[in-house]
């Protein structure tokens, strides 16, 4: 009972920590998450009686707890964005996904292989792990709520290719599950992987998410007008939306991720000024930062009970290389001719912030399959998320304040207008 009555206290702490933290440090170079790790680091290291939290010994809470709280924060993240869809409109966010999430992936899978000494599956499941830019840990660089106006390029960009990468790396940690098969002796493991986890489960996933987003969304409003009732519990729809969204795309299996996030954004469209698009989001949101505190805590307290014991040097540095230097370069690549301001375009590519998702798509690849590298891909992956709560967490409140300033408010701009 004494760990049982500590465990509440500590979700109590958290849960004020998430309600008010947010709120508290906002407009100064620290955030929310930050604090919470520090906060999780600092209790793990008491002489408690608590479980230290370990994703290697427990990978299953891992993988469904991370779950979990990307597919809120994906319902939030689409609820965002009221930007028509289209080629022109969202330039920013293609050029994200096709060049920079491919460039980081390669990059980051042949210094696995070549520098690491990982093998070919190990290698592209690093690179898959890290692509996506984190919908979860990235709300100081994010797009406004829902009816809140608009937020600028910078903010759009990031939103929604954290909104939508997050579905579309899967292919890539499905393609080192195939590869760790081929190895294991499976003969047709490409064009398994070609055919069902490229093909079908993309388009699987995107079909589910405008069928069921267009139909939820035309009950839940219909319902909404013709109960007065329905009000009272309306934000909960958010999370009833998200659940049957990703749980129809898993059952017929497709990508559940995609799927989410393609039904927010269906549902952001319908009736898309209606003022019950700020209670589901604000009610997602609120979840999502009970979610995320929780997971940040742990986080701190794996940190500090051996989850980088297995990390070398060179494991280390190229961390560092990850967040300050392939990220930004894929990101300036891939905006390379994108009508985007200069500043625009290096905030951007600086700000790929890493988190959450990493964590769900390793311990998903790890739940699938044994890798013999296993400790050393958590140590890598838990730095690279370390040294991006840090670093973006610190930079984010003072540069995206002098850029709302100077750039993120102005319209696109060619780069021979750009200062």
């Amino acid at each position: 009972m004494e760990s049982y009555n500590l465990w509440m206290l500590v979700i109590g702490i958290s849960c004020f920590g998430a309600a008010w933290l947010p709120h508290l440090l906002r407009g100064k170079p620290i955030s929310f998450p930050i604090a919470s790790v520090a906060f999780g680091a600092i209790l793990f290291s008491l002489p408690l009686p608590l479980y230290a939290p370990d994703p290697l010994k427990h990978p299953h809470v891992a993988e469904h707890l991370t779950e979990l709280i990307v597919i809120v924060a994906l319902m939030g993240v689409g609820l965002k964005l009221g930007r028509p869809l289209g080629w022109r409109t969202w330039n920013s966010t293609w050029r994200l996904l096709g060049v920079t999430m491919l460039l980081c992936i390669t990059a980051f899978a042949l210094i696995g292989w070549l520098v690491l000494g990982l093998s070919a599956a190990g290698a592209i499941l690093l690179g898959a792990v890290l692509a996506p830019t984190d919908p979860v840990l990235a709300a100081d660089v994010q797009a406004a709520g829902p009816l809140e106006g608009e937020s600028g390029e910078i903010r759009f960009a990031l939103t929604s290719e954290s909104g939508l990468n997050d579905g579309l790396a899967f292919p890539f940690t499905n393609l080192a599950l195939a590869v760790a098969a081929g190895h294991a002796g499976q003969s047709n493991w490409f064009s398994q992987w070609l055919w069902h986890d490229l093909l079908y489960k993309v388009v699987a996933g995107l079909v589910v998410g405008i069928v069921l987003g267009y139909g939820l969304a035309w009950l839940v409003f219909r319902l909404r007008l013709a109960d007065p009732l329905a009000h009272t519990g309306e934000g909960i729809a958010a999370i009833a939306i998200t659940l049957i969204s990703y749980a129809t795309a898993e059952v017929i299996n497709g990508y559940g991720f995609l799927a989410v996030f393609i039904a927010a954004l269906m549902i952001r469209h319908y009736e898309e000024e209606h003022e019950y698009h700020r209670s589901l989001h604000e009610f997602a949101e609120n979840v999502e930062q009970l979610l995320m505190a929780a997971m940040l805590v742990l986080f701190g307290g794996a940190l500090v009970n051996g989850l980088l014991d297995s990390l070398t040097w060179h494991g280390f540095f190229v961390a560092l290389a990850f967040v300050f230097l392939i990220r930004p370069l894929a990101g300036l690549l891939g905006l390379l001719s994108s009508p985007m301001h200069s500043k625009q375009k290096t905030a951007v590519a600086f700000f790929g912030i890493r988190g959450i998702g990493s964590f769900y798509y390793l311990a998903y690849a790890l739940n699938q399959r044994d890798f013999a590298e296993a400790e050393l891909l958590w140590a890598i992956v838990a730095t690279v998320v370390l040294i991006s709560i840090v670093v973006h967490g610190i930079t984010a409140t003072p540069i995206m304040n002098r850029l709302g300033q100077t750039v993120a408010s102005e319209p696109l701009a060619t780069d021979e207008a750009s200062p």
